[in-house]
């Protein structure tokens, strides 16, 4: 059995308190709002936008030894450029403006996991970083995709509005194959528990933003009207 597996073990009580978060039970049994949707979509925002930024970081603060692991980064970070856009666009599906949660501050809980992030790579160790890839990527394969159904069948909104559930849902998929395949080839015992206690705390992170979440929020996110809601982000 490889860390991979060791790492699952090791950090399923981290799962259980993401998925254990009300909004998210309330999400999966078909009790949604519109406007919760929305105030998850901003706070997606506003760490989404910080994970090429991350990545680059990351890869360039490897060691030498780590030259495999940093191309597999490389690689990783053309798949994930300009995905803050993907949700950005589906916000203006749903009828509120991207332009406002673009210029929004983040909620506390998203802002301490963002700082957290930063801070594990650049003064402690890029490898803790794998540890958010952990439970961003391990969330997504788990929930997103089956809660993009529940709430488009709820709401009935477009599925222009799902741009970055969905794809996530479907392209976490591969990258976690990818990502068990690195995290196998990390033998070192005092790596491995770094990577493990990095996914502890982003575990603990994450389940707060979910925690933090009122739908009260997207009242600062509503169009004036119908053409303001639908402009692209970059126009």
């Amino acid at each position: 059995m490889g860390f991979y597996q060791d790492l699952l073990d090791s950090t399923e009580e981290g799962r259980r308190y993401i998925v254990e978060a009300p909004i998210i039970c309330r999400c999966l049994s078909g009790d949604v709002d519109l406007e919760s949707y929305v105030a998850f979509l901003a706070q997606a925002y506003h760490h989404v936008k910080h994970t090429t930024p991350l990545l680059m970081t990351t890869g360039g603060r490897l060691s030498a030894d780590k030259e495999w692991l940093r191309e597999a980064v490389a690689a990783y970070i053309d798949e994930e450029l300009g995905h803050q856009e993907w949700v950005l666009n589906d916000i203006a599906a749903c009828g509120f403006d991207p332009e406002k949660v673009r210029q929004a501050a983040p909620n506390s809980s998203t802002e301490l996991m963002v700082a957290y992030a930063y801070d594990l790579v650049a003064r402690i160790n890029p490898l803790g970083f794998f540890g958010m890839v952990q439970v961003l990527e391990g969330t997504s394969i788990g929930i997103a995709s089956l809660a993009a159904d529940k709430i488009q069948r709820t709401l009935g909104l477009p599925d222009a509005a799902f741009s970055y559930l969905r794809s996530h849902g479907v392209l976490d998929q591969s990258h976690v194959t990818l990502f068990a395949s690195l995290m196998n080839r990390i033998e070192d015992p005092g790596e491995q528990e770094l990577i493990t206690h990095s996914a502890r705390m982003f575990y603990q992170l994450y389940g707060n933003v979910f925690r933090q979440l009122d739908p009260a929020q997207a009242a600062m996110f509503k169009a004036r009207d119908v053409q303001t809601a639908r402009r692209p982000p970059w126009s």
